[in-house]
């Protein structure tokens, strides 16, 4: 009787957190429907894009070693008071230098929010937004895992935000993380699978297939 009573304190207590009381039942709702992608009271974003599928191949056109192309995106349940959204693309398979940070290929800001539907063309940014300072400068820089037995996986971080940034271009991915406290309404990620199967050098380290600098996406 008395581990019933326990039992049921517990349950309360985890109503009283927004948690159902279900989920401790059935092991934190495992084989349940799925939650959304804000959490946290956040919107959950959608995210689509013609370059690939999310969690798909993505194309040599998108990479370091073909065209080095900024993928489109389409974002839609954007909430009413966005006004501005920013993107964190790194690579999560590597670190740099001996440091737990991965690899980041593209940060941007004060692009432009529209509810309910933000678009962002192929190979642009809207005008407004801001390019951050990547692994190799102000712009984006695409996917660079060599051929091997398995993909890198690139995953896209996209936030919703109630204002404008006030950052410098030369803003690393800490400063930028700091500034959208409690700015953020909404949050979603895509996720991009890639290796050089075409066996094209890196860009600058032979002839071939995306030999040469890659071009600077438009601003």
């Amino acid at each position: 009787m008395r581990a019933r009573i326990r039992i049921g304190a517990v349950l309360l207590a985890l109503c009283a957190f927004g948690l159902p009381a279900h989920a401790m039942q059935s092991g934190g709702g495992a084989g349940g429907p799925p939650r959304g992608g804000g959490g946290m009271g956040l919107v959950p974003l959608l995210i689509e894009s013609k370059a690939f599928p999310d969690g798909g191949v993505v194309p040599l056109k998108f990479s370091y070693y073909g065209e080095n192309r900024q993928p489109d995106f389409r974002i839609s349940n954007v909430p009413d008071n966005a006004e501005t959204m920013a993107i964190i693309m790194h690579d999560i398979e590597v670190a740099m230098a001996g440091n737990p940070d991965d690899v980041l290929h593209w940060v941007a800001w004060n692009i432009p929010a529209n509810s309910p539907v933000t678009e962002i063309p192929e190979g642009s940014l809207p005008a407004g937004s801001v390019n951050g300072r990547g692994a190799r400068g102000n712009a984006y820089m695409g996917m660079g895992a060599p051929n091997g037995p398995r993909y890198h996986h690139y995953v896209f971080e996209f936030y919703a935000l109630s204002s404008k940034l006030d950052l410098p271009e030369t803003a690393s991915r800490a400063e930028l993380l700091e500034a959208m406290k409690g700015k953020v309404v909404a949050k979603a990620a895509y996720v991009g699978r890639f290796r050089n199967e075409s066996d094209a050098p890196m860009p600058g380290r032979g002839g071939g297939p995306g030999a040469g600098a890659p071009p600077r996406p438009q601003q």
